[in-house]
């Protein structure tokens, strides 16, 4: 009896002490929290910047995935925006960057730039080291990033990213970079930092967009026009479906891959071609019988696009906006059916829509398998409409819709202070 006593007072010590150990760790754990975020908290405290910019983000009416196959697209920044506070720190090659959205602090060497196993980090760095290529005037410098832009929604946060810091890089330290200058580089830095072989739309757009106009931009020759935009008596409606499933980023350079496989096709008879910009569907017919169903599909949605493009630029010019906005459609219903980018939460926020005479257009917009519809809603049934669609989005999929209203909107701006 006494042993068996024994041995549960042994018991009852050990799970006793057990329990402290783990509760010192917990209080540990939560010590180096706390450390961290009271640290950000010091460096937004103390920090005092030199100058602000900010940089937005983009919708595009229409023209998906035709940019990196140098056709047009129909682009503007809206009014969402992340926003810069940039100061020399004094340093000749330290570099500090916080991000209030990731909770998280880079810290870089000028002279020690290279790819980060962290995701985020590859924008700043990748801007970086694109500089550096065409000046060697960069110092040490300080960055608080504080974005409303929400990551995967299609409205182009990576290149907001992208786009604000080099540009305030750019004037904080004077280096004489033009604003186009500006936009390749950073969509080079996406491309050898971050892995996303993307067009130039989105650098483009974030830079040097105008506000209340679009951007007919021809991706092959970077000529460009502003066309009034217009859509009164309706608005520009963002519906975020919250979702970004797994094969967006790889399946966008599997699509850009495809594209330059049917134009290598392409090219055997017709070695003038350089991208699917320069295919006719009479030259894609003539290669039929050497590719598969799946890249004619590919190929055909991108010449149609772009034939959209320039008709929906026709019809905002003309102020038809219902035309505009079945062209809309179009755009939707091949992405879907020929690009295979949609997924089921886009496709059911632009079947769902078609119910709905106060919607005259929608689509998904970005990369795809996620992201946002871009709607156009007639202004006095927006709200009616979102109270309509977001509860039987929430019913069949079990996700919060987000809806926001947006305007075109200027471009990257830059304010001394």
């Amino acid at each position: 009896m006494v042993v068996v006593f024994y041995v549960i007072l042994i018991f009852i010590f050990d799970v006793a002490q057990s329990s402290i150990v783990l509760l010192s760790r917990k209080r540990n754990l939560n010590n180096i929290t706390l450390s961290m975020k009271k640290s950000h908290r010091t460096f937004i405290e103390h920090f005092k910047p030199e100058l602000k910019v900010y940089s937005p983000g983009r919708i595009n009416f229409i023209g998906e995935h035709t940019d990196y196959n140098q056709g047009f697209v129909l682009p503007t920044a809206i009014d969402k925006k992340i926003t810069f506070s940039f100061k020399r720190n004094n340093s000749p090659n330290v570099c500090n960057v916080l991000s209030t959205n990731y909770n998280a602090f880079l810290e870089f060497d000028l002279d020690q730039v290279f790819p980060s196993k962290v995701s985020w980090e590859n924008y700043i760095l990748g801007v970086v080291f694109e500089i550096q290529k065409i000046s060697d005037k960069l110092e040490g410098f300080d960055c608080l990033i504080e974005s409303e832009l929400p990551e995967g929604s299609g409205i182009s946060s990576s290149a907001a990213l992208e786009c604000g810091l080099a540009s305030g890089l750019n004037e904080l330290f004077d280096l004489g970079i033009t604003k186009e200058e500006l936009v390749f580089l950073s969509q080079k830095a996406e491309h050898l930092f971050v892995g996303t072989k993307c067009g130039i739309m989105d650098q483009y757009a974030s830079i040097m967009s105008r506000a209340d106009q679009v951007i007919l931009l021809d991706c092959k020759t970077q000529q460009h026009r502003y066309i009034n935009a217009s859509f009164d008596p309706y608005e520009i409606v963002l519906l975020n479906t919250n979702v970004t499933h797994s094969l967006a980023d790889s399946e966008y350079n599997t699509r850009r891959k495809e594209c330059e496989t049917v134009v290598d096709h392409v090219r055997n008879h017709h070695p003038e071609v350089d991208s699917l910009r320069d295919v006719t569907i009479a030259l894609l017919n003539e290669s039929r019988d050497d590719i598969s169903q799946v890249l004619y599909e590919r190929a055909s949605y991108v010449i149609e696009e772009n034939d959209r493009v320039l008709n929906a630029a026709g019809a905002l010019e003309e102020g038809s906006l219902v035309r505009f906005g079945e062209l809309m459609y179009a755009s939707h219903e091949g992405l879907r059916h020929k690009y295979g980018v949609s997924c089921n939460e886009l496709d059911f926020l632009v079947d769902f829509s078609k119910n709905y005479p106060e919607v005259i257009g929608s689509r998904m917009m970005g990369g795809g398998f996620g992201g946002c519809t871009i709607n156009l809603i007639h202004k006095d049934k927006v709200g009616d409409y979102i109270k309509k669609v977001s509860p039987i989005y929430k019913k069949r999929f079990g996700i919060t819709l987000n809806a926001f209203v947006t305007t075109a909107s200027e471009g990257t701006l830059i304010d001394r202070l």
